[in-house]
């Protein structure tokens, strides 16, 4: 029995249009009520929600078998340490930040791959990741179903965009709109025309090559306008965001009436 196969990888492969949402909260209850939504993908935040190891693997375990939703795990960070940690509670599809060069994107393919491609540990005899060895062959077929997906936002990861597209293994280049406008000088404001034109040069660059253009909004014109500039799995909202809109929307209504 092989590894479960990705999804998410390939319909990015086949060039299918992936819609997403972060998930936020840091708990399993909600990612759940996320699940029932109906997008391609969620994210399971680890770098800005309050999200731990743990954490992240009851909403892997909440989100298994859904027939929509992948979950897509965002790490703090691109330790490899972290990585074979995340690939053994189960995740396929990993987003790492802050991704500046070439050499720091293969070093992330690596830390995915089982040797000889890679240097990831193989204990999957004890992990969930092998359904604690009910998949006998996942070893040898884990490789292939591994999605990686790296932020791009800073000033110095757009000048080293082009390499970073030529690297075998990554399969999506997500910008990130609000770092990349605070690298730029203009924090909290990804709307300043300056910005906007590097994200359009930035996903167009990336939709021509063979890797996915990603990218986050949080309204629907600016989304529109992403997915008209190349992105091709773009997230459309934050839950917390959502909760708080609408609870203050809720208030308001009859507080302020």
């Amino acid at each position: 029995m092989p590894a479960p196969v990705n999804r998410f990888k390939a319909a990015l492969a086949a060039g299918q249009m992936q819609y997403g949402c972060w998930a936020g909260f840091g708990d399993a209850y909600p990612t759940e009520v996320m699940s029932t939504a109906g997008f391609d993908w969620l994210v399971i935040d680890g770098e800005h929600a309050p999200n731990d190891i743990r954490s992240i693997m009851a909403q892997l375990q909440v989100l298994e078998g859904k027939p929509d939703s992948h979950p897509v795990v965002r790490l703090p960070m691109g330790e490899a340490w972290l990585i074979k940690q995340a690939l053994d509670i189960g995740a396929q599809t990993l987003l790492i930040p802050m991704v500046e060069s070439a050499e720091q994107a293969r070093d992330l393919v690596r830390a995915m791959r089982y040797p000889p491609e890679g240097i990831r540990g193989s204990g999957a005899a004890l992990a969930r990741a092998s359904r604690f060895s009910a998949i006998p062959d996942y070893i040898r077929t884990a490789n292939d179903q591994m999605c990686l997906l790296v932020q791009v936002e800073t000033v110095k990861g757009i000048a080293a965009l082009d390499d970073i597209l030529a690297v075998e293994g990554v399969d999506g280049v997500f910008i990130g709109p609000s770092d990349l406008a605070a690298d730029m000088g203009h924090r909290g404001d990804s709307a300043q025309p300056e910005v906007r034109a590097v994200i359009k040069d930035a996903l167009g660059r990336i939709a021509a090559s063979d890797k996915a253009a990603g990218i986050l909004a949080v309204d629907h014109d600016t989304a529109v306008t992403y997915r008209d500039w190349g992105a091709q799995f773009l997230a459309v909202g934050i839950d917390v965001v959502l909760l708080a809109r609408a609870a203050r929307d809720l208030a308001a209504r009859w507080t302020k009436g």
